[in-house]
């Protein structure tokens, strides 16, 4: 990509510059946000290094590029984290600044700046990336402090400090020091007294005087006057004031300096950038989506489970029926969510996390066209809800091309994250889809690929190393949680392609089991998680394995509680139920409960399992009569988990029943067989109630199980929770 990036003459920005090289892409143009009066060094920002801009002007000839600069006319108008957009901040001038960058150079397709800890700083970056249509490139985001320093010191970076405000930097001593005298130094100092060694928490800034982008010339700072703002005796605060530099030209190796072109004397000039963007412009840039025709002449079916923390499905129900194709089913599904969601006075903000099935993976892109009509960030001010996309043979089993299935809470206070920059810490995400959402002690994660990070491209390596990546970009996710997917995870999903071979198959099994599984810490939990592999016929970017873990983020004093939820517990299905069933369940289910608050569960209904429980052992699939006995057997399991573990009907989160396409099973016809299974069990428990919408969701899929190596009849997967 062509990129323009963002200096303030510091450390940082200049070593992303560096490290957007080092990707493929190509720094084609500087910006700079520079105070009105030249005379003033330092602004009271909260977004802006503004010491030594006296001396960024000349990066343009240093680098050979076009400098574009604007003076800094906002302030500080919107402190909260989340930014939004305000006429007279601060932020507004960075948006008119990269607009005229664009509009002069509209080959840039991305920005890149120095982020490394500031959410604050990176948001309001990705902001006017997002309204601009470019993407926000942060390799620096998350990285080790130390790391950065030595790498930044190793690659030829020379900077100096302009600016010190911490223990144990004294303005007289260290200002106008270079990184490389003072690492050492700093060290000491994070070990000492935790400063951050990158400045991070504005210990200190700097300013680049040469680093291998200065292909023409460097920097050499004359003359310069220490100012000092403040003189504690602790932490004194003092600022450098250049007063005299020059340039140093550089000979290449064919002995000219520079390239000596006329190219670069036009490319290498500055830019003020004058123009002011107003806020209604601003607003009619961000607010425009595309136009959604809501018409549709079908009836989705729907489910709902729970009560305040709940699933609500959607999907189309109609073999005889012709689809209308992806773009049509999905606009109809989205639009009955959106109308139920509406009907409960909730919206899209209460939306937590969203399965996204759809009938052709080649349609992800259109898929996608429609989804953010529905799901932007306008609608869900809290954060937008994370999700997991995946094709399934939804058409095979007489279903339309679209079926989605959204959590949802009553009540608003999920944390949601949600980083768009590309950067070396995780995949990003760029549209209005989140890392992870945090509703109550349940963190749900959005499916993660072997994703290399700083390239967003698959890994080489086959199943095993895209698993391996996986685990890695989730665990990346997980630290920013505070917990960890090796010690916090209650169910553990992994989606397969179900192209693996059976070689191969074993090969992710065995992977996880030594990756992962090997390393669990269950101190935490208690337990291991629950584990389930789901097989598709396709998943994003042809990925072979994607995984979507859900972890136990515990409350601030880290004590799980054995509250009871209020209201009627699940009653033990009756005798008759029981010992119809007795001697299966524990070679059926895998269970993990916390605290009395959480239960995970997967029911598996293996081939060994069905001969035991139908009436006769051919064609297991093929007669409604042993239909009805997998579904009678699954709700049994469920009611006794339920029942077992003190959990109520109203406090299931998530039910799922998958099953395999391979047994040639219309849905229509699974869903009758669990229809009429949970009728008769509610005939046998008052407290469950059967209304138009089922309380699960039955889901196609290429093949289902505990192990990858087999292929479920059916699996269950429960989630219940007490809120």
């Amino acid at each position: 990509m062509e990129v323009v990036a963002l200096v303030s003459g510091g450390k940082d920005s200049c070593f992303a510059m560096m490290r957007c090289f080092d990707y493929g892409h190509k720094v084609v143009a500087l910006a700079n946000l520079i105070p009105l009066d030249d005379a003033v060094d330092e602004l009271d920002s909260y977004m802006y290094q503004t010491v030594g801009h006296q001396i960024v002007v000349s990066y343009a000839k240093c680098m050979g590029l076009p400098l574009f600069r604007r003076r800094i006319r906002g302030s500080t108008r919107d402190q909260g984290l989340k930014y939004n957009v305000t006429a007279g901040d601060e932020v507004e001038d960075m948006f008119a600044l990269l607009s005229a960058v664009k509009q002069q150079i509209p080959s840039i397709s991305a920005v890149s700046s120095g982020a490394i800890a500031s959410d604050y700083q990176r948001l309001r970056v990705e902001s006017v990336c997002s309204r601009l249509g470019l993407v926000s490139l942060a390799y620096l985001w998350k990285q080790d402090q130390t790391f950065l320093l030595e790498e930044m010191i190793r690659r030829g970076i020379v900077a100096i400090t302009v600016k010190v405000a911490a223990l144990g930097l004294k303005p007289s001593s260290h200002l106008g020091k270079e990184l490389a005298e003072l690492k050492c130094h700093l060290l000491r100092m994070n070990e000492s007294y935790g400063i951050n060694v990158c400045g991070e928490g504005g210990e200190y800034e700097t300013l680049t005087l040469d680093c291998p982008l200065f292909r023409n010339a460097r920097i050499v700072l004359d003359n310069y006057e220490v100012i000092l703002h403040s003189a504690d005796s602790i932490a004194s605060v003092g600022i450098l004031h250049p007063q005299a530099f020059h340039l140093e030209h550089k000979t290449h190796p064919s002995g000219t300096i520079g390239d000596g072109s006329i190219t670069q004397e036009i490319s290498s000039c500055v830019h003020e950038v004058d123009e002011v963007t107003t806020q209604t412009d601003v607003e009619e840039k961000q607010t425009l989506s595309p136009a959604v025709d809501a018409h549709t002449n079908v009836d989705p079916c729907i489910s709902k489970t729970g009560k305040n923390l709940r699933s609500i499905g959607c999907w189309i129900q109609n073999r005889s029926r012709a689809s209308e194709g992806l773009k049509a089913d999905l606009i109809a599904v989205l639009s009955r969510i959106d109308n139920q969601l509406k009907e409960e006075g909730l919206g899209w903000v209460n939306v937590l996390y969203v399965h996204l099935y759809i009938s052709n993976m080649k349609e992800f892109g259109l898929a996608n066209e429609v989804y953010v009509s529905f799901i932007t960030e306008k609608k869900c001010y809290l954060g937008v809800p994370s999700r997991s996309t995946i094709e399934l043979p939804l058409v095979q089993v007489g279903l339309g091309k679209a079926y989605v299935e959204v959590l949802v809470s009553n009540e608003l206070k999920k944390r949601v994250l949600h980083v768009q920059s590309i950067s070396c810490w995780a995949p990003s995400c760029i549209g209005p889809y989140s890392q992870a959402t945090l509703y109550g002690e349940i963190l749900y994660m959005a499916g993660q690929l072997g994703l290399d990070p700083p390239t967003m491209k698959l890994c080489p390596g086959g199943p095993t190393a895209e698993l391996e990546l996986a685990l890695q970009n989730s665990e990346a996710v997980a630290n920013a949680f505070s917990c960890s997917i090796y010690s916090s995870a209650i169910h553990f999903l992994v989606y397969c392609s179900a192209q693996l071979t059976s070689d191969e198959k074993e090969e992710v099994e065995q992977t996880l089991q030594s990756s992962y599984i090997t390393r669990l810490d269950c101190s935490k939990t208690g337990l291991y998680p629950t584990v389930l592999y789901v097989f598709a016929p396709d998943l994003p970017k042809g990925a072979r394995v994607e995984i979507k873990p859900i972890l136990y983020v515990p409350t601030d004093d880290g004590v799980a509680t054995n509250e009871m939820e209020t209201g009627i517990m699940q009653p033990a299905p009756s005798q008759a139920w029981s010992a119809q069933y007795s001697g299966l369940h524990d070679s059926s289910c895998q269970i993990h409960t916390i605290g009395g608050r959480i239960c995970s569960a997967v029911v598996s209904v293996t081939s060994d399992i069905a001969s035991k429980i139908c009436s006769t052992a051919v064609q297991l699939c093929n007669t409604e009569e042993n239909l009805k006995a997998m579904a009678r057997f699954c709700a049994f399991q469920i009611a006794k988990i339920l029942a077992d573990n003190n959990f109520s009907w109203g406090s299931i989160t998530m039910l799922r029943f998958y099953y395999s396409v391979d047994h040639s099973v219309a849905a229509d016809a699974m869903s009758c067989a669990f229809s009429e299974a949970f009728a008769e069990l509610a005939e046998d428990n008052s407290s469950l109630r059967i209304d138009d919408a089922p309380l699960y969701n039955i889901v196609p899929v290429s093949g289902s199980g505990r192990s990858a190596c087999t292929n479920n009849i059916i699996t269950c997967e429960l989630l219940a929770s007490k809120h």
